[in-house]
Formats: structure tokens, sequence, C-alpha cells
């Protein structure tokens, strides 16, 4: 047996770096304004609403978990829903309505002006996150887009755009800046 070539394992952990750096050089005051976005809607008595479609399903799911159970801190629950996690809702609104519609029909029923909107995707164009976050900031709520680098169509009040193409990239940065954004949330909101 020949063995694992080490050079690709190399590459693919630098090249993680060298994003991470990349968005420390360029999005540290989004991520703090993501922040206080939230901690705002929370003192106001709204909740955090997230959706993704595959790996960014997940990471909506992901930080709802961190937001609702504890991050790094024991405190109090923190209200937060993804979109994401009701196969029935979902599979109801994608047969009758179509899956373009299954962020939607949820916001029309769930989101208020007091709530924060976090649509994750690692394009910027999924139709159903781009509809929905239209939805959302149409009834009020504050917006986050947590997207790549390429061209998005999504228009949010706070797009936080992970300077790559890469999908994989994007992704692990995503998530990053999702623990980041809980830490810093629950870490004001427990003093």
């Amino acid at each position: 047996m020949k063995g694992i070539d080490h050079t690709t394992i190399i590459e693919e952990l630098t090249e993680s770096i060298l994003v991470k750096q990349a968005i420390i050089r360029t999005m540290v005051r989004e991520i703090g304004d993501a922040a206080e976005l939230i901690i705002t809607s929370y003192r106001m008595g709204g909740k955090v609403i997230l959706f993704g479609n595959g790996g960014s399903a997940a990471d909506a799911q992901h930080i709802a978990a961190e937001l609702i159970g504890r991050f790094m801190l024991s405190r109090k629950a923190l209200p937060a829903i993804a979109l994401t996690v009701n196969t029935s809702i979902l599979t109801a609104i994608a047969n009758d309505m179509g899956f373009d519609k299954v962020f939607t029909r949820q916001i029309e029923a769930l989101a208020t002006e007091r709530d924060v909107i976090i649509g994750i995707s690692t394009s910027g164009k999924s139709t159903n996150i781009v509809k929905a976050i239209e939805l959302a900031k149409s009834k009020g709520a504050k917006t986050i887009a947590l997207i790549g680098s390429n061209s998005s169509k999504i228009v949010a009040d706070l797009v936080l755009a992970v300077p790559s193409s890469s999908t994989p990239r994007i992704q692990e940065a995503h998530i990053t800046i999702g623990h980041i954004i809980c830490g810093l949330v629950e870490k004001e909101l427990s003093k």
C-alpha cells in the first residue's frame, strides 16, 4: 500500500489558515456588528431564526444549538430556531408549494420585527435563501447573510462574505464566525 500524500493535507490546512487570516483583515467589524444585532434583538425579546441548504443547514442547526444550549458559559437559554429541523414542514411545503418556499413560508409564520434572521449560503444565490431574507426584511426583521465571495443575489442588512470561492473553506469559516458570534452574544448577555 502506497500511503497518503501528506502534501494535500498541508495544502488544505494552509488554504484554511489563509482564509481565516483574510477574515481578520476584512471582516472583524462585520462580525461584531452581527453580534450587536443579535444582542439588541434578545434585549427586545426577539429571537434568532437560521436556515440554509445542505452543509449550511447543518451550520444553522449548530448555531441554534449553541444559543439555546450553551456555548462556553452557563447561562439562561437564548431563543433560536433552525428552520431545517422539522421534516414534516419542509417536505409538506416543498411538495405543495415548491422547494423555493420552504423557508419563506416559515418566515411568514414565525418572524417578527424584533428578530434576527440569518440565511447561510456558500454561493449566496440559493433562491429559497434569497427569497426568505427578502420576506424577513419586508416584515421588519434584521437580516444577516453568511455567504462566500461569489457575487450574491442576497440583499441583507448585514452581509458577511467570506473571502473565498472554495465551498469547504467557506463552510469552515461560517462555523468559525458562528462560534465567535455565539461567544460575543453569550458574554454580553451574561453580564
